[in-house]
């Protein structure tokens, strides 16, 4: 259990530098917006080749991997129709809401726990292919499509025309963090390893990706609203519900009812779908400049949610 708490309190410790540098005004909103493009286009690509290429290829394609795509699917499905027939958001909005339900935090939150919690930190490796393979650029190709469309002038040249809808087909397979994700499926797949004339600075670049999503968010948090009064309260009620109660109880049940997973590979089934959204989703809404209140109440809130959420899943698994 202690596990669980260091890796709150490291996420906490690192928000709040971010904090206090916006406090004492060394940094302003500029260099937080500086800070999400290195992260999106540099670090987190090196960070996903770093763990994707890294992890085991039968512990990516196992039975875990089935319980975690159906706990990101139900709620993204509940959550799309609920933001979009009751809470009329608009598309772009809806696919940070999406994420915010359903983009657990992997990395800087859930291989510590999965280390020091679970014993063993490969357990994490289905959710983030999940995430990086399917959630992620399925997400950010809706944002792509619906941004370029909006973008698109009434008066436009049939050349521009063409040229637009390249940039929507194309767009989404340019982006790098989708990139960085392929390469790193590939080489466990493969089993090949790069030379560490590459492998050694694409490994310190995205040890970057995490330290600075987090001063990032601790930025906006010291500059923006604070967290409850940007967004509507119910709406951001109903992302928290889905995404650490529905979530790991979808996983949980289709683990332990269809998929007869039992102890640890349950444990860790439930404790990883049940993680807090990630600060990824909070880098998304900056790049795309949408729902970015919306991403940082959502994380802020879900983050300290899911302590007792946690706890309560290892005793009850535990027991099981």
């Amino acid at each position: 259990m202690s596990g669980v708490l260091n890796g709150f309190a490291i996420l906490a410790i690192v928000i709040g530098v971010g904090i206090a540098l916006a406090h004492m005004r060394v940094v302003n909103a500029s260099a937080q917006e500086m800070l999400a493009k290195v992260v999106f286009h540099v670090a987190s690509p090196c960070l996903m080749i770093t763990i994707m290429g890294s992890a085991d290829v039968h512990t990516l394609f196992s039975r875990n991997l089935i319980a975690s795509v159906s706990g990101v699917v139900a709620t993204a499905v509940i959550h799309i129709l609920l933001a979009r027939l009751v809470w009329k958001r608009s598309g772009t909005d809806t696919v940070i809401g999406t994420f915010a339900t359903s983009y657990v935090n992997a990395g800087n939150l859930g291989i510590p726990i999965a280390a020091y919690v679970l014993g063993d930190g490969s357990v994490i490796a289905p959710m983030l292919l999940v995430q990086l393979v399917l959630l992620q650029p399925a997400g950010l190709a809706v944002i792509d499509v619906l941004q370029k469309r909006a973008g698109a002038s009434p008066d436009e040249t049939p050349a521009e025309r063409n040229r637009r809808r390249r940039k929507m087909i194309l767009g989404p397979f340019t982006n790098p963090m989708l990139i960085g994700s392929v390469i790193g499926v590939v080489l466990s797949v493969t089993g090949w390893h790069l030379p560490p004339i590459l492998n050694d600075p694409i490994d310190l670049i995205g040890g970057m990706a995490i330290p600075a999503m987090l001063i990032a968010y601790g930025i906006g948090l010291r500059l923006g609203p604070l967290p409850g009064k940007g967004e509507n309260p119910r709406y951001l009620a109903v992302i928290t519900l889905l995404k650490l109660v529905v979530q790991p109880l979808v996983a949980g049940l289709v683990g332990y009812l269809l998929l007869d997973l039992h102890g640890v590979a349950l444990l860790g089934v439930c404790v990883i779908a049940a993680l807090p959204t990630a600060q990824n989703v909070f880098t998304f809404a900056l790049k795309y400049q949408t729902g970015v209140v919306l991403a940082r109440d959502a994380i802020f809130i879900n983050t300290i949610g899911s302590v007792p959420v946690i706890v309560a899943i290892v005793a009850l698994v535990s027991s099981l």
